[in-house]
């Protein structure tokens, strides 16, 4: 299971045919098409609380990580900040945790002291992929 900030729907659903091209099943959030189709969904704020309300998002997104046997987050740079995860991949990211996922991340973590939530991220023991998908082994 990808995970990651909407901001990043596009690289989501590429990185999910790169991985079934490295021989690995794999899937994108069930919304990150119709995200990588409209930037508006990303950027108002109003049409995406009705969006994600409506179609319960949240929930839907823990159930693809129960589902999965891992998940990657695609913490790209954001916001001015190296190995960014957001809100809502943080809280899968807990999830994954406490269901004994193994969780990979594409790049490195923060230091605790730019992300508070870094500390957490680091309690979970990720993978760190350091860009390389091919390091992935479930």
């Amino acid at each position: 299971m990808i995970l990651g900030s909407m901001t990043f729907a596009k690289e989501m659903l590429e990185t999910e045919q790169q991985l079934k091209e490295l021989g690995l099943e794999a899937i994108a959030p069930f919304d990150a098409k119709e995200h990588a189709e409209d930037d508006a969904l990303i950027n108002d704020f109003a049409r995406n609380l009705e969006y994600c309300i409506k179609d319960d998002v949240i929930r839907k997104g823990f159930q693809q990580v129960a589902d999965a046997d891992a998940v990657l987050v695609l913490n790209y740079p954001k916001n001015g900040i190296e190995g960014y995860i957001g809100t809502s991949a943080l809280m899968e990211l807990g999830i994954a945790h406490w269901l004994g996922k193994k969780i990979f991340l594409l790049h490195n973590i923060p230091a605790p002291e730019q992300c508070r939530w870094a500390h957490e991220v680091q309690i979970m023991q990720p993978v760190i992929l350091r860009g390389d998908l091919t390091r992935i082994s479930v």
